[in-house]
């Protein structure tokens, strides 16, 4: 079944070209369950999570906000569904960024001129304010920015990043859809035991990072992860021996996590050798 990964620009009508796709292709549409994942494993309110996604969080909501523990919960939980789930569109999260080198999944932008999508939301909104319309719509996009540029050092908007870069201007949000199932569709796209086993790499080093994050001994340290086949790496520097062993019981504990090499060194061992 497919995978679609998506990102849109606010007033493009990307919500109804991922809301016709999903019902065409009898998947999952998957947003708002996410949220309830984050706000649930952050233990902050559903709101707080969507403000700071559409980038509408006050200073309080932005200094408060953990949003290292956002982005690998995230990660975890959009890897898990996309393995899941019997084929599934996900809109937004920077699924583009995670899951692009996952061969069967489609990455999809939507997009459009400023101006339109100004316009389409003034009316959308039955509003004549366009200065608070546009200053939603460049918050939106300056919070998607930032969230990509922190996580992944690249840039939302570059059409490299997408398989299909589809311009609302000139299609119908039918014509996009249209486009679309012929990319799904395709043999290029198909999954394969190849591509399906490289999502299944990429959930276990999710869920393992999200696992270290959740425990309260490892969640500050900086452990760098890798999985294949379901033999887990971890490679880094702790304080001590303990901490080294604490790490590894953690991870083998994660649901796939078959072997782990735990290639993490401890300073205290360190000062020993060469003390």
């Amino acid at each position: 079944m497919p995978v679609i990964a998506m990102t849109r620009e606010m007033g493009s009508l990307g919500k109804d070209v991922a809301a016709g796709l999903a019902e065409e292709l009898g998947i999952a549409l998957i947003y708002n369950e996410i949220v309830d994942v984050l706000a649930d494993k952050m233990r902050v309110r559903k709101s707080h999570v969507i403000k700071l996604l559409d980038g509408q969080a006050n200073i309080f909501e932005r200094l408060t906000a953990d949003k290292t523990s956002m982005s690998i919960f995230t990660a975890a939980e959009v890897c898990a569904l996309a393995l899941r789930e019997p084929g599934a569109l996900f809109r937004g999260w920077g699924t583009v960024h995670l899951m692009r080198d996952i061969p069967h999944v489609v990455c999809v932008r939507i997009c459009a001129p400023f101006e339109l999508r100004k316009q389409r939301m003034l009316e959308r909104l039955k509003t004549t304010d366009a200065a608070k319309v546009e200053e939603e719509i460049r918050a939106s996009e300056e919070a998607q920015t930032a969230l990509v540029r922190r996580e992944f050092h690249t840039d939302w908007t570059d059409a490299l990043h997408y398989d299909l870069v589809l311009n609302t201007e000139c299609l119908t949000p039918a014509q996009c859809i249209d486009h679309v199932l012929r990319v799904v569709r395709s043999a290029q796209f198909a999954e394969t035991p190849t591509s399906r086993k490289a999502l299944a790499d990429l959930a276990l080093k999710t869920a393992v990072k999200a696992a270290l994050r959740s425990n309260s001994a490892t969640r500050r340290l900086d452990i760098a992860v890798n999985a294949t086949d379901g033999l887990v790496t971890l490679e880094g520097i702790v304080d001590n021996k303990d901490d080294r062993m604490l790490v590894e019981r953690v991870t083998a504990a994660v649901p796939g996590a078959g072997r782990v090499n735990n290639a993490l060194r401890a300073v205290s061992e360190i000062r020993a050798r060469h003390a």
